[in-house]
């Protein structure tokens, strides 16, 4: 019998987390679904930590490694539920995320992207709610503009999200070519297409610090060539535009922090300066000491249970 959901796990040297994850699955109040679980090359015990799990609902593909982009390609091509659910190998689920993501199905039948709330973990123990550029209450709902209301935190998540697997086929699926920012590029993908319809519950826990991910790392090149795969659809959309400006702010950041100035100067160059704010326009223009600094004294902050940012 089809599944209504088939999870999409991509794992690569996540012995630490992936039994934590598989459980947070197996916990769901809903529980029509299976697990497809990608082991990426892991040469760790992570396969092996997965493959103890006796649940007829897993499936387990072993690759060389290949990237991300290509294991969750890999996961939804063989998936067999009408609808797709992905979850990074060191994220939890809450134990109502998939009733929630399907509570919105069931609303917005003629939506592209399904998107739960979210919940940040800064540092072991340190949590914030992600931020939206958008009022909302406690009821789903379709987001009007995707693309503002994502310029602080994204309101797609890639641990948070769910469609339909006809329609990620539809746009393209990941493109393997991006070893980093392949999530945001589907995303955008989705809202030009699609409607985006978002449910204020917080369903999942992201862990922003985690090691060892399977894209994260700088890429600033990468990130570079993601931005800049849209000059020409940002030209007729001002708020793709403003969202894009916004990314090639924080990249510029982190070209600045790793000496990388050509690159930076490339994206300084590219930002219409009218999308920053007052902060984030001092930022840029700051010496690399100084950035460092700054960074330094947010992640102390951060250890005090304190979080500022350029977007307030």
């Amino acid at each position: 019998m089809m599944p209504f959901f088939s999870v999409i796990i991509p794992l690569y040297n996540k012995e630490a987390f992936i039994e934590y994850t598989i459980k947070s699955v197996l916990n769901q109040s809903f529980n029509d679904f299976e697990i497809i679980l990608v082991d990426d090359g892991s040469t760790d015990n992570s396969y092996k930590i997965a493959s103890k799990f006796d649940d007829i609902r897993i499936n387990l593909i072993q690759q060389k490694n290949k990237g991300v982009s290509v294991a969750r390609n890999v996961g939804i091509k063989n998936a067999k539920g009408k609808y797709i659910a992905l979850l990074d190998a060191d994220d939890i689920w809450h134990d109502n995320h998939l009733m929630e993501l399907k509570k919105q199905i069931l609303l917005f039948p003629e939506a592209g992207l399904y998107c739960n709330n979210y919940e940040i973990l800064l540092q072991k123990g340190i949590f914030r709610k992600a931020t939206f550029n958008f009022k909302f209450q406690n009821d789903c709902l379709i987001v009007d503009d995707y693309f503002k209301a994502s310029i602080i935190n994204p309101v797609a998540w890639t641990s948070a999200v769910g469609f339909s697997k006809e329609k990620f086929i539809s746009i393209g699926q990941f493109d393997t070519t991006f070893k980093t920012a392949q999530d945001l590029d589907l995303w955008i993908r989705f809202a030009l297409r699609y409607k985006v319809s978002f449910n204020p519950i917080i369903t999942m826990s992201y862990k922003l610090y985690t090691e060892n991910s399977l894209s994260k790392k700088e890429y600033n090149d990468i990130r570079y060539d993601f931005i800049n795969n849209y000059t020409e659809q940002e030209q007729e959309n001002s708020s793709l535009k403003l969202y894009l400006d916004i990314n090639r702010y924080a990249v510029a950041l982190r070209c600045k922090l790793n000496n990388e100035f050509v690159l930076y100067k490339k994206l300084k160059k590219q930002i219409d300066f009218k999308n920053l704010n007052l902060k984030q326009k001092l930022l840029i223009n700051q010496p690399n000491f100084l950035l460092k600094l700054i960074k330094q004294i947010q992640n102390f902050l951060i250890s005090k249970n304190i979080y500022l940012s350029a977007f307030k």
